[in-house]
């Protein structure tokens, strides 16, 4: 078992033309659900928190010790990564002082050069513990932890500056959405990934990953061309609640839970929580990450 900074596989998944997932976890059955995922598929991850997460799984310091003594028990063998997903100044400074391996701070909501001054500051206190850094330019549609974003496309100019910043992997706006997508979104915008992902690696000197939020719901095919493009990370969120809420929805409809002992909560939440661990094990399919650890 590795817990480790995400930038090495992350770097490989660029360079070999896949993608890591990054999964939102919600509590202790969403977080084993994922590593069995990762441990089956022998696929590297991040295992992800939102700022409304910690809150409500209490605290970043237990979801830190929470993932790793999980893994420590359930002897995981494949790198994971303790990333702290859209966080604040605040948020990710005690990430690193608490020990998470990975972190996206995000001031996409800034004025520009406050998002790259505040960006190179925290670039400097995780590098200097080993930490891997996730910055955003341009926003993402839908809202986030109170952070509404219009879904607009990441100007290539903004882009190229935040790679000087020495971030390790760079979230853009190429119309993606947090949360489900509407019936009349258009797609997403490849053309202007294209350019972006040619800009960044001028700049960076190599093939520099490019990390696509609101990853659940998009078409497999546009995922797929995305990842040709640059992408090298895709978080996935809400289409693994839905996998829990329809399994865990169609088990009380069932009248299954009034059988036995199934009101016991390790038996009651057992068909959501498999959801939860198929859905993963599906999306790392699709970005082509088994047996990449």
């Amino acid at each position: 078992m590795a817990i480790v900074s995400a930038k090495e596989f992350i770097q490989a998944a660029r360079e070999n033309g896949y993608a890591v997932g990054g999964f939102n976890t919600n509590n202790l059955e969403w977080t084993q659900a994922i590593l069995r995922a990762a441990e089956a598929k022998k696929a590297p991850i991040l295992i992800q928190t939102s700022i409304g997460a910690e809150k409500y799984m209490g605290g970043y310091k237990t979801v830190f010790n929470l993932i790793n003594n999980l893994c420590n028990f359930m002897g995981i063998t494949v790198p994971i990564a303790i990333h702290l997903d859209h966080g604040d100044y605040e948020a990710a400074k005690e990430v690193i002082e608490i020990g998470y391996t990975s972190l996206m701070f995000d001031g996409s909501h800034l004025p520009t050069e406050e998002n790259f001054k505040k960006t190179r500051e925290i670039v400097k206190l995780a590098h200097a513990k080993g930490m891997s850094v996730e910055a955003e330019v341009g926003s993402i549609g839908g809202e986030e932890d109170g952070v509404v974003g219009e879904g607009e496309l990441a100007p290539i100019d903004d882009a190229v500056e935040m790679i000087k910043t020495g971030v390790d992997f760079l979230a853009a706006g190429i119309g993606n959405i947090h949360g489900t997508y509407p019936k009349n979104w258009k797609g997403l915008h490849l053309d202007h990934l294209k350019k972006l992902s040619e800009a960044v690696d001028k700049i960076a000197g190599y093939k520099f990953p490019i990390v696509l939020h609101g990853g659940s719901c998009i078409p497999d095919d546009q995922i797929r061309e995305a990842i040709k493009y640059g992408v090298a990370k895709v978080n996935v969120n809400t289409e693994v609640q839905l996998a829990f809420h329809q399994a865990t929805r169609e088990f009380v409809l069932s009248n299954e839970d009034l059988k036995g002992k199934n009101y016991d909560p390790r038996k009651f939440l057992k068909p959501g929580v498999n959801a939860i661990q198929s859905a993963v094990e599906e999306r790392i399919d699709v970005f082509d990450s088994a047996n990449k650890a």
